[in-house]
């Protein structure tokens, strides 16, 4: 098979119904880890980031099981055969990616590290780019607008925009995600949906683990409360099932370029978050910046 050829087939659009539905799913997943920031950055003083994450992956573990469990066990054949991506995708995506933001909130706003996680498109697309895959002047004119959007927003019209460390914690969250992203283009297509989104779980839990028993011995456990084991269950139940699940099969539908369109919408989410729980005026940068923003998605997602 010529480049050519290769290319072609990879770029073969998908039909317009699955087209739609992959922008839905991909919307879906986008709005609800839109929260998942304000979580983060609610919990930074009553429960250790590390420990966060692995008790997020545990609830969503249980939150998915009646579902996946059967379909995971009669396709362990397969995961065992894949195992060796399957390992690294849930190392991105699942042990390091929600570590990182969990930290992050530890050192900064909620709003900017919805911005900056922003910026994760840009990075699905450089490597949908170098996979072989081409954008077209339409997408990527769009993709420019919108990340200049998200630009305007992060240095608050600025040229030398302040960052904190938090800042530099969400950039990294921001490369592991686009990374992993970019790995579910290579997902074996005859493993179920379900059994992969079960399995990242279970191997990215696993991961966490050594680090959960250092955090627990240095920095101690933290109180069940309410306010702490309430927002575990909001981000275990739909920020990592029912969010990780819609994001997948909208990279399986319309390919993680295009999905990473659709979450530029990221920063637009959580400043109206913000706004309706906090009380945080969007002022007329943000206006600007979401107009951008708004109009690059549109743009980008045109069929």
């Amino acid at each position: 098979m010529t480049d050519s050829t290769s290319t072609a087939a990879t770029e073969r659009p998908a039909p317009v119904r699955g087209a739609g539905l992959g922008v839905l799913l991909a919307l879906l997943a986008t709005v609800v880890w839109s929260g998942s920031f304000v979580v983060a950055r609610a919990l930074h003083d009553t429960v250790p980031p590390v420990q966060a994450a692995f008790w997020r992956w545990i609830v969503a573990l249980v939150a998915v099981a009646p579902l996946a469990a059967r379909e995971t066990w009669r396709q362990r054949h397969l995961i065992r055969r894949h195992l060796r991506f399957l390992t690294l995708a849930s190392l991105l995506g699942i042990t390091v990616y929600n570590t990182l933001v969990n930290q992050a909130g530890t050192a900064t706003s909620a709003g900017n590290m919805g911005m900056i996680m922003a910026a994760s498109p840009v990075l699905m697309a450089l490597f949908a780019r170098l996979g072989g895959n081409r954008l077209g002047p339409r997408r990527t004119t769009g993709m420019v607008i919108a990340c200049t959007g998200v630009l305007l927003l992060v240095s608050k019209g600025s040229l030398t925009p302040d960052l904190a460390v938090g800042d530099l914690w969400v950039m990294a969250a921001a490369v592991c995600f686009a990374s992993y992203s970019a790995l579910l283009k290579r997902r074996p297509a005859e493993l179920g949906g379900l059994a992969f989104l079960f399995t990242t779980f279970v191997l990215g839990a696993l991961m966490l683990l050594p680090a959960y028993g250092i955090s627990l011995a240095v920095q101690g456990g933290f109180e069940p409360t309410t306010g702490t084991v309430g927002p575990l269950v909001h981000v275990g139940v739909l920020s990592s099932a029912l969010a990780f699940f819609a994001w997948n099969k909208a990279v399986t539908l319309i390919g993680a370029a295009r999905a990473g369109i659709v979450y530029y919408l990221q920063p637009v989410c959580v400043a109206l978050l913000s706004y309706a729980l906090l009380g945080e005026q969007l002022g007329l940068l943000g206006a600007a910046s979401m107009v951008l923003i708004l109009g690059g998605v549109a743009l980008s997602s045109a069929r």
